[in-house]
């Protein structure tokens, strides 16, 4: 059913919990997966990453993609850089342009007013995607 997954990992508990329901869907259908990590950056004078520990969550990523690959499924990394508030469209912008059939991603269990004054890339996503998205809620 799937060729193309996309997975847009950032290092949280949110979106580690997506890494097995993906890895699942991309094993069944013999499709790719394309990690996808958005660093997002600070503009100005003290610019720089928006998380202090951004080459970690890199390094994470691409060891998420080794182990992938370890299990038969074709992995590609694609990461970009965005200024603080883009990561929604910049996953949507890399789904488009690797054809992805799935993006699935991880969401922080904000719900009811924190979830609507915090906006969240998962809900931005579900807006901007021209594809089908998968959200993976925190356990009950």
């Amino acid at each position: 059913m799937f060729k193309t997954i996309v997975l847009a990992l950032d290092g949280s508990e949110g979106s580690r919990r997506a890494v097995p329901v993906a890895s699942e869907l991309a094993l069944r259908d013999s499709a790719r997966l394309v990690l996808v990590h958005v660093d997002e950056r600070i503009a100005g004078k003290a610019g720089g990453d928006v998380h202090p520990d951004e080459a970690e969550i890199q390094a994470a990523v691409r060891q998420q993609a080794e182990e992938l690959s370890k299990q038969g499924i074709e992995t590609t990394v694609q990461m970009r850089d965005v200024m603080v508030g883009g990561p929604a469209k910049a996953i949507a912008e890399i789904a488009s342009e690797q054809g992805a059939d799935l993006i699935v991603v991880g969401t922080r269990g904000h719900s009811g007013v924190p979830g609507i004054l915090l906006g969240g890339v998962t809900q931005r996503l579900l807006h901007l995607a021209h594809r089908p998205v998968l959200a993976i809620p925190p356990p009950a």
